[in-house]
């Protein structure tokens, strides 16, 4: 629509009173099913694995008669410490969670140490049989412990290590999983790192420590973390290779909180189990940050 102004000349049409005004526009998210899907999915898998943790901290919290009271309450209304300091009378705990520091400390570094080595020179060493030799690592990965635990023994008694800390911290600290996993980060560092390490005249070990042992700082960290964890919660090879209660770990010492034939108070079993979980999870809320930068890094070149 055009106007006449007073002197006869036409203007433009008439702007209209909607124009130049902004526009409000509403973004509607719609009903996804795979994203609703997928919480479901995750719930469940929470559920799945924070229920038994939290059933046993809800039954370390109650006295021995209401553990076996049915139905089950979920949450302890009237919570009960007793059982916890029941766990510091019956067991030398220091002493337990002191060896097992150590054993699982020591482990967990000779790993990080073992994987990285063998790991570079499975990756960026030519040697005759590296494949045929990685292999053969990899195969030991389907041995359980159970079939190679005699001829373990053996060894150790051998060398004169029966009964002692180092009969489980030494046959521990070879592992082919680290290993792999190492192999896996190295391939995944630039190699002209290497070339130009070679050309400066630094040979094979000053190219690993000074050049690629930094960059693999993450990925050793994930090695630790793992071989602590596993290694901290080990009830097996303690219970052959170990004899006396002074070089007991904590897994073995809170089997004797069971009692003679299992008359032990669960209270009190289950106040030890969440008591033994503390450190490993101190460990991994440290060793988070590094464990996500280590699965993340090494990735592309």
């Amino acid at each position: 629509m055009t106007t006449t102004t007073e002197h006869g000349l036409a203007s433009g049409p008439t702007p209209r009173l909607s124009e130049g005004l902004p526009t409000v526009r509403t973004n509607r998210r719609r009903f996804s099913w795979n994203t609703a899907l997928r919480v479901i999915l995750l719930l469940i898998a929470a559920a799945l694995t924070l229920g038994p943790v939290l059933w046993t901290l809800s039954t370390s919290l109650r006295s021995p008669s209401e553990s076996f009271k049915l139905p089950p309450s979920f949450i302890p209304w009237n919570p009960d410490f007793t059982s916890y300091g029941q766990v510091f009378q019956q067991l030398n705990i220091f002493l337990l969670v002191l060896n097992s520091a150590l054993v699982t400390g020591l482990i967990a570094v000779g790993q990080m140490v073992s994987a990285a080595l063998a790991g570079y020179a499975f990756a960026h060493l030519k040697f005759r049989g590296r494949g045929a030799l990685f292999s053969i690592v990899l195969a030991t990965m389907m041995v359980p412990v159970q079939v190679t635990i005699v001829p373990v023994f053996m060894l150790i008694r051998g060398m004169g290590l029966s009964d002692t800390l180092l009969a489980l911290i030494l046959p521990a600290i070879p592992t082919a999983f680290g290993t792999f996993l190492m192999r896996q980060y190295f391939l995944g560092l630039p190699t002209e790192l290497a070339e130009a390490a070679s050309i400066d005249g630094a040979s094979p070990w000053r190219t690993f420590r000074s050049v690629y042992a930094p960059l693999a700082m993450p990925g050793m960290a994930i090695v630790g973390i793992l071989a602590f964890n596993f290694h901290w919660n080990e009830f097996f090879r303690p219970l052959i290779l170990t004899i006396s209660e002074q070089n007991f770990t904590l897994p073995l010492g809170l089997v004797s909180l069971q009692g003679n034939l299992g008359t032990g108070s669960i209270s009190v079993v289950l106040a030890g189990v969440v008591l033994s979980m503390i450190p490993a999870l101190v460990v991994f809320m440290f060793g988070q940050r590094a464990l996500q930068a280590g699965l993340t890094a090494g990735t592309g070149k």
